[in-house]
């Protein structure tokens, strides 16, 4: 049915689960480090505003992690479904990856979460509170093992085949591969980033409906602050992360970047509009900054990387599909950064809840 492959069909369906499963420990992690910040913030002053805002997002959070739990449930099983052939071949080193997280991080959430939610009358305010933590390191925890196994199915090493399958030789190795830092980090402060967008969409809400509180307020300026600092270390954490890429996987960053083959000795242009064709190994409608490539590539002016036409056809990606996702990833950014600016201007102005 429409010219679709079982393997089109194994990936369009994994894609959407993974596509609607990152939504929920994204802000699963970010939530739960914005409670334990709440919570120590209400230990210290006792300030009510910090407690109503603690049991407000508490509920959200609640909810929001009990639908990651579920929806990463089917991601598990999809490994051995749609992808039984790499389960098999790679099980010996992903499986125990997956299973280290459960056992540390998963369990750890999991048994504090019940004090987090139903404690708060039942135990000491710094019981409670340690609770708090212990589930926000839990969310941490977590996204390292995840990481670790992401980044080992991009940049593998420390391991061996015996008898057709993956054997790890070093675990070491395996876990801290090379892209594993840059990958962690990325998706950590993307976890925060998102949860601040979250929580100052919420406080906005409220402000444009002319509910001014303290708790508004606070939850609305807590959330642009994270925004200020998070945002441009997001975009330093991706050039670090894109450097490295193009370090291990080559024919990636030449296909975000819509490259085909250098020209000479000629800097590379930035393309920042074109429609890359796969099959004509081209690109249709191509707007560039000339040198401007080479030095977000390279850091320097005159630099170049291989072109896609270096790689065999069976081995580059899908430039049409990344090429244009990776600018909606950078134009976010983009549009994040400047939010968190004008948020600083308008704070400065002291016009931060006023200003529509």
């Amino acid at each position: 049915m429409f010219g679709f492959t079982a393997l089109d069909l194994a990936r369009i369906q994994f894609g959407f689960t993974v596509s609607f499963h990152i939504i929920f420990p994204a802000l699963s992690i970010g939530l739960a480090s914005y409670l334990a910040v709440l919570e120590l913030c209400w230990l210290r002053t006792r300030r009510e505003v910090y407690r109503d805002l603690y049991h407000f997002w508490l509920k959200i959070f609640a909810v929001n992690f009990g639908i990651g739990v579920v929806s990463g449930i089917v991601l598990a099983y999809q490994f051995g479904t749609n992808w039984g052939f790499f389960s098999q071949f790679a099980g010996g080193i992903t499986g125990p990856l997956l299973t280290y997280e459960v056992l540390t991080a998963f369990f750890l959430e999991a048994g504090f979460l019940g004090v987090m939610l139903f404690g708060w009358n039942r135990v000491g305010p710094a019981l409670h509170c340690f609770a708090s933590i212990m589930v926000a390191i839990g969310t941490l925890i977590s996204t390292t093992w995840i990481l670790a196994s992401n980044s080992f199915m991009q940049t593998p090493q420390g391991y061996a085949i015996e008898n057709g399958v993956l054997v790890p030789a070093d675990w070491l190795e395996v876990i801290f591969n090379p892209s594993f830092p840059y990958r962690l980090l990325h998706m950590s402060v993307g976890a925060f980033l998102a949860t601040a967008m979250v929580v100052a969409a919420v406080g906005a809400w409220h402000l444009l409906r002319k509910n001014d509180t303290p708790a508004v307020r606070t939850m609305f300026s807590m959330a642009m602050w994270m925004l200020l600092v998070t945002a441009p270390l997001q975009a330093f954490l991706g050039d670090a992360h894109g450097i490295n890429t193009l370090e291990h996987q080559p024919a990636k960053i030449a296909g975000v970047e819509g490259h085909w083959q250098n020209q000479g000795d000629e800097p590379l242009p930035l393309i920042v509009f074109a429609i890359p064709d796969m099959e004509n190994e081209t690109n249709h409608f191509q707007i560039a900054i000339p040198r401007m490539g080479s030095w977000i590539l390279t850091h320097t002016w005159g630099g170049q990387i291989k072109g896609l036409k270096d790689f065999p056809r069976e081995d580059r990606p899908n430039a049409t599909i990344i090429f244009f996702t990776f600018r909606a990833m950078v134009g976010l950014g983009m549009a994040m950064i400047a939010l968190a600016l004008w948020a600083a201007w308008q704070r400065r102005r002291h016009a931060l809840y006023s200003s529509p």
